[in-house]
Formats: C-alpha cells, structure tokens, sequence
C-alpha cells in the first residue's frame, strides 16, 4: 500500500469536461498523473464510486464547499478519484456542482486504485474492485499525508480532516 514518502504511482486518469454555454464537451481527456502533479499540491481523495450515497451526500460536498480555504492553505488543485469512465464523473460533476472547483477524474479500469494498493472488493454488492475511501495531500508528486477509512467509514477522509493537514 502507498504511504506518507512514497511518489504517486505512474497512471493515466481520464477528465470529461463540458464547455459552458454551448453545449459542446472535451474529452475525455488523458491525464497523467506524474505530469499533473508535478510542482503542485494537490488535495486528492478517492471514494467507491459516483452517485452513491455517502460519496454523493457527504465526501464530494466537503470539498467543493471548502475550495477557497484549501487555496488558502496552499493547495492548487483538489482531485476526486473514483473508479467509473469519464462519462459517468462528468455527469456526477454536473450534478455536484463541481466545476472549477474540483477535477472529476475517473480510473475506470482501476489501475491507479491497484497501483497504490487501494482496492476495496465489492464484487458481492455487484460492483467489483472499487477503490477504497480515502484522502491525501500530494506535494509535488509525492504523498505527504494519507488517511485510509476503514470499511464501510467516513471519518478522516473528509475534507475538513486533509484542510487542517494541508494547513499543518
């Protein structure tokens, strides 16, 4: 499993962004994880997946509401992770209000999930390998604090939890 030293594993997430105004889209998107993280702190947490309840109600809104204080703080960019396609995170970030606010980037295949030992099997609840909940503040490509929810919790991944990390 990653930890607090470790460099954030080479991976591509994929980004699906809409234009306002005129109804077009880009994407989806490569993103490169390396390449976007490097020289930035980045506020980054990932979750089971979108439009499910505690993701949806309680660890996307966190983030969203707090933007201006992680800016404060020294973050430049904050990344929700989850393992869906690019389609299915740039509905959810229309639905959660996330633009400009908080990139939606989908692991669909679950690569970075696997690739820093985060996996959570839901294969029983129909889902299959999900990426467990968490969160982590990335300093130039490298983990600088990394909070793992237990099963089924809610409790140090919020944002309120990595803001006074990023704070600190």
């Amino acid at each position: 499993m990653i930890k607090v030293g470790d460099t954030l594993p080479a991976a591509t997430l994929m980004e699906f962004s809409e234009v306002e105004g005129n109804g077009c889209s880009i994407g989806p998107n490569p993103i490169d994880v390396a390449k976007a993280s490097a020289g930035k702190t980045i506020a980054l947490f990932a979750l089971p997946g979108a439009f499910t309840p505690t993701c949806s109600a309680k660890h996307v809104p966190g983030y969203v509401e707090q933007v201006e204080e992680f800016k404060k703080a020294g973050v430049d960019e904050i990344w929700c992770v989850s393992v869906n396609d690019a389609f299915v995170m740039g509905a959810w970030a229309r639905d959660q209000k996330t633009g400009g606010k908080v990139r939606m980037l989908g692991d669909g295949s679950a690569d970075f999930a696997k690739a820093t030992g985060l996996t959570l099997d839901l294969t029983a609840r129909g889902m299959g390998v999900r990426s467990n909940r968490y969160s982590m503040l990335v300093k130039d490509g490298k983990v600088a604090a990394l909070n793992v929810e237990a099963p089924g919790k809610f409790e140090v991944s919020d944002a309120t939890t990595l803001l006074a990390q990023a704070k600190g």
